[in-house]
């Protein structure tokens, strides 16, 4: 059986989940060198509204999206103590078609293990008296809220410490190829502009809604959907729970509060360039009018900054909202397409990126004939604020 420190796994990508690949090739031994073209979290992930998924909202419709998120949720909280806001969340119905979705909601949560509570709209109110009067019931899940860049940056800071290479500003120009192999990347540094080829046994693309980018170098075919979303953030700190509308996923069914902010989301629809993103005003004009009907006031709240951001979704390119796709993830081996050396992740939430890590780094463990298990969900991780100390010893 082959050593894991044989071998050197070359990441693309440098938000959640190369962040939390790194993490966990590193625990498992592996040479790793992570490179991102912009600063880390600077994509996607530094973008969302840092909500820390029960999984109720997908327990209808996506089960094993939700199976995904609560299962991580409890992960998270164990490995990553301090870095959430364990505040809960509140599916409030404020209509009779809202109620009507709550026994499917109930059953559907059931089914995938996420604890419930029905509050009635007297208990509803006492928790959170910003709320629209006319809620109906509402129920409680173990929701929670994180800052959108801090828990990379653990997974980052422990993979450093671990003797992982991160290196930010640094963008893959292209991937070295030889008789069907890929071996490896040719990277432009930003700050230098020197371009160098970067050798790798395996290289991995989780590059988010760049996958089908990168992948393209390959000669290969990633179904990744980039689906941008506007959120927007108003001054005040309406809820001290997440908020969420009881009823099947839709535009600005989602509050979320942050410190003095309240951040409400968001809207859906596809692209097929994620570099160019809108942010349309009928959007943000949604945000305020939907997230008023759960919670007036944020409806005449003074706008702090509006933004979109894309999700990285899988699924058919004949999708036209992304509302349609699931919010699961996907790990290719691209080998199966006479590819070798090369794998992409891709899908996915903030919330499972640890499990999409592992799911990735047993392929490239199967690949590279190394039998080395996960550690990811017993070891704490180090605090953020040790990512930019250990970084700045490899000379950024």
């Amino acid at each position: 059986m082959s050593r894991a420190s044989d071998f050197h796994v070359l990441i693309i990508g440098g938000g959640a989940t190369g962040a939390a690949l790194a993490h966990d090739l590193a625990l498992r031994g592996f040479r790793v060198t992570l490179v991102e073209r912009g600063e880390v979290t600077s994509g996607t992930t530094g973008r969302h509204h840092g909500l820390l998924h029960s999984g109720a909202r997908y327990a209808v419709r996506d089960p094993e999206s939700a199976r995904e998120c609560i299962e991580e949720n409890f992960i998270l909280r164990r490995i990553a103590p301090d870095s959430f806001e364990l505040n809960d969340g509140l599916f409030v119905a404020i209509t009779e078609e809202d109620e009507a979705y709550l026994e499917p909601f109930l059953e559907g949560c059931e089914t995938c293990g996420i604890p419930t509570q029905v509050l009635t709209r007297e208990q509803a109110l006492q928790m959170e008296p910003n709320l629209n009067p006319k809620v109906r019931v509402a129920v409680r899940v173990p929701d929670g809220t994180m800052d959108a860049m801090r828990l990379p940056l653990r997974f980052l800071a422990t993979a450093l410490s671990n003797g992982a290479v991160v290196r930010p500003f640094t963008e893959v120009v292209d991937l070295l190829r030889r008789n069907g192999t890929v071996y490896g990347a040719r990277v432009r540094n930003h700050i230098t502009g020197r371009e160098e080829d970067l050798l790798a046994d395996v290289v991995v693309n989780a590059a988010g809604p760049w996958a089908g980018r990168i992948a393209a170098m390959a000669g290969v075919d990633v179904p990744v959907r980039p689906s941008p979303g506007v959120l927007v953030a108003v001054e005040g700190r309406w809820t001290n729970m997440v908020i969420n509308r009881l009823h099947p996923a839709g535009d600005g069914d989602i509050i979320v509060p942050q410190r003095g902010l309240s951040i409400i989301g968001t809207t859906s629809w596809v692209v097929e360039d994620p570099d160019h993103l809108d942010v349309p005003p009928d959007h943000v004009r949604r945000m305020f009018e939907k997230g008023a009907e759960m919670v007036p006031a944020v409806g005449h709240a003074r706008l702090w900054a509006a933004w979109s951001a894309a999700r990285p979704l899988v699924g058919s390119r004949e999708a036209s909202t992304g509302r349609e796709l699931s919010r699961t993830f996907k790990c290719f081996d691209h080998a199966s397409e006479g590819v070798e050396g090369f794998v992409t992740i891709v899908g996915g939430k903030a919330t499972t990126a640890r499990a999409m890590a592992e799911t990735t780094a047993d392929v490239v463990c199967r690949k590279v004939g190394v039998s080395a298990p996960c550690r990811t969900r017993e070891v704490t991780l180090l605090p953020h604020t040790a990512y930019y100390d250990l970084l700045t010893t490899q000379g950024f």
